[in-house]
């Protein structure tokens, strides 16, 4: 998978995530100046963007959010879903997730099967 790293993504846009372990993020999130060897070795979710901070809340999409207090997505969290909601582990699971666990936007990826 190809995953461009920098500006903030876009709604819609699909990105890397590094996900929680037990409730809690096992690693610090990866520096903006890392290279390969900070990113390897670790698990990433890929999941498509569906608000960024100052966005609206999706309420009626995502069911971890439907009583959250507030009316738009806080600074520096972001609304992650999987595109096969009936067993993607996502924001309907947990809510926010943190936009700095971000590694960027999937450009590509690598056909199924291949050894790269």
């Amino acid at each position: 998978m190809l995953v461009r790293r920098g500006p903030r993504p876009a709604v819609g846009q699909v990105v890397a995530e590094r996900p929680a372990g037990g409730g809690t993020w096992p690693a610090p999130p990866v520096r903006a100046g890392a290279r390969t060897s900070g990113v390897r070795g670790r698990d990433w979710l890929i999941k498509r963007v569906a608000a960024l901070p100052g966005d609206p809340v999706p309420r009626d999409r995502v069911r971890s959010l439907a009583a959250a207090p507030e009316r738009r997505v806080p600074p520096g969290k972001v609304v992650l879903l999987g595109d096969n909601g009936r067993v993607s582990f996502d924001s309907r699971d947990v809510g926010y997730f943190p936009l700095d666990r971000v590694l960027g936007t999937v450009v590509t990826r690598s056909p199924r099967g291949s050894s790269s």
